[in-house]
């Protein structure tokens, strides 16, 4: 039996910029981080020879081709696995929440399924197969950002080449820095969850007119990343977070909605230098930026959604369980 741990992600700005359609021709860039909540993915050998897969549901097939979950059937045919399996995921967020669950699911997946067959693997490999299989086989309108952070962890700037080939960069900054951004942090649970395929591919479709706005994303995201690397004046950083919410809300109707909308002006008035909505758009989880004394006036304010304490997580995808048999 195998056992992987994958971290979600909060992104923090770029967010557009890493689609075919901005990065095919000048580099897209995002700043991201993985955080600790998890998405766990079980592997086992089953007796016999069927396939039974539990997510939000389960099931019990005979041949993997068979199986109606695209990313465990896509994974499997890639890997030419073609033995019986139990393949069980247990998360610590909803998804369809903006939280990149789906890419934390496929390289989670795909990190079991190699240690399965006793193969080394490492963050680069598990990233771009991720990729592969999300945007190549399942042809997902999505960008290629939550695979990486996925697999790589920590707080990264990654840009995205016209060649297609993708830069990680870890962002370097004093542990004290990376601590204290973590204290000045609040994310809520808004509810609301949905396919974050169906808003891309409208925003896909207005590549061309939203393409000085992708360019002033990305400019953000550089400028959040010097802002962590200098370790000075860490509430710019909460300012710049302002700014790439009310640019990213230009791109297409959809990303926002009046509850959000409402939501996101109280936190301001309470205390919140900046924050945004996670993920495309639509609904999911509002991250903010608020000093540590004005945290408590915020968190009164925004009562009825609920808050989720996190960390920051440094290592990306692990096997974390090896059962004897493999060893």
């Amino acid at each position: 039996m195998i056992i992987t741990r994958t971290p979600f992600r909060v992104s923090f700005a770029g967010g557009g910029s890493d689609l075919p359609s901005f990065h095919q021709d000048e580099p897209g860039m995002v700043l991201t981080a993985a955080i600790s909540k998890y998405m766990y993915l079980t592997v086992k050998e089953r007796f016999g020879n069927t396939y039974r897969v539990s997510y939000s549901q389960t099931e019990i097939k005979q041949e993997a081709d068979e199986i109606s979950h695209p990313i465990v059937r896509e994974c499997l045919r890639q890997l030419s696995i073609n033995q019986g399996l139990e393949i069980v995921s247990i998360a610590d967020l909803p998804a369809q929440s903006g939280m990149g669950s789906s890419s934390s699911f496929t390289v989670g997946l795909l990190a079991a399924l190699h240690a399965l067959q006793g193969k080394a693997t490492n963050a680069e490999q598990l990233a771009r197969e991720a990729c592969e299989i999300e945007l190549g086989r399942l042809g997902e309108p999505i960008g290629k950002q939550d695979q990486y952070i996925a697999s790589y962890g920590g707080i990264q700037f990654i840009q995205f080449l016209p060649d297609g080939t993708v830069s990680v960069d870890p962002v370097i900054c004093d542990t004290r820095v990376k601590r204290e951004l973590c204290n000045r942090l609040l994310l809520f649970h808004v509810g609301g969850e949905r396919r974050a395929g169906d808003l891309l591919a409208r925003q896909q479709g207005r590549s061309e007119e939203n393409r000085d706005a992708l360019r002033h994303l990305c400019c953000i995201a550089k400028r959040m990343r010097d802002v962590l690397s200098s370790g000075r004046d860490l509430n710019a950083f909460g300012h710049l977070l302002n700014e790439s919410w009310h640019v990213k809300k230009s791109l297409e109707s959809s990303i926002t909605n009046p509850r959000i909308d409402e939501l996101y002006l109280r936190a301001i008035e309470s205390g919140a230098l900046g924050g945004k909505l996670l993920g495309a758009g639509g609904g999911g989880f509002l991250l903010f930026y608020c000093e540590p004394h004005l945290q408590e006036r915020l968190r009164r304010e925004l009562a009825e959604i609920p808050e989720t304490p996190f960390g920051f997580d440094p290592h990306g995808t692990k096997v974390i369980y090896v059962g004897e048999d493999h060893f």
